[in-house]
């Protein structure tokens, strides 16, 4: 069998993973927006031991692998009474990590905003989590639109990790058949095209919508 009729045949096998690729990316990415949010916050206007908090947890996160964060959850926690499931423990390995890096993003994206904006709000009276939310938020995601898709890309890649703990994505699935066939360098063919439709296809759909959504006269990032 030769390695196109190896793809034609054991493809839409392991394309079956790819549901649960993006169901961990989407749920990773989430968590990690919404994990972000206060990190933003507490970097920005919190008083000075929070932003040292905020500030370590960047760091250190983004300073270990994340790898050795998921076998912590998944294997650590449990010796001190916390117990996950294998989707659960990398929903959350992936969402904290990736919070950090959201962080990071919309903290540059909000250094990129004019100053006159916050004076402008704090004239008319809007308090700093007003300021935030009206004025900040919304002209910080469509500045932090580029890096936050990269990001969702980059999850995307890094949810293969999962299958190490068992978890049935992609690469899960192209174990199974490496193993079945002894056909390891298609078997991993066939998982990076599917990857790399994956991350093509949202980078795309991204770059379409960031577009229609750039702010006119904005140069950064």
């Amino acid at each position: 069998m030769g390695v196109f009729e190896f793809l034609v045949q054991y493809m839409p096998f392991i394309a079956q993973g790819a549901t649960v690729t993006l169901q961990l990316t989407v749920f990773s990415f989430a968590l990690g927006f919404t994990a972000a949010m206060p990190l933003v916050m507490a970097n920005l206007f919190g008083v000075l031991p929070v932003r040292l908090v905020s500030r370590s947890y960047v760091e250190v996160v983004r300073g270990t692998p994340l790898l050795v964060q998921l076998f912590l959850i998944y294997f650590g926690l449990p010796s001190i009474g916390v117990k996950f499931d294998a989707m659960t423990a990398s929903i959350l390995a992936l969402g904290l990590n990736s919070a950090a890096y959201q962080a990071e993003i919309f903290r540059s994206a909000i250094k990129g905003i004019p100053e006159s904006q916050f004076l402008a709000a704090e004239s008319l009276g809007f308090t700093k989590l007003q300021t935030f939310r009206y004025v900040v938020l919304p002209q910080a995601v469509r500045i932090a639109l580029p890096a936050l898709v990269n990001e969702f890309v980059t999850l995307i890649k890094e949810s293969a990790l999962a299958s190490i703990i068992g978890i049935v994505d992609i690469t899960r699935r192209a174990d199974y058949v490496a193993a079945y066939t002894f056909r390891a360098f298609e078997a991993y063919l066939a998982a990076a095209i599917i990857y790399f439709v994956l991350c093509y296809f949202f980078s795309y759909g991204a770059r379409a919508i960031e577009k229609k959504t750039r702010i006119p006269g904005y140069k950064g990032g």
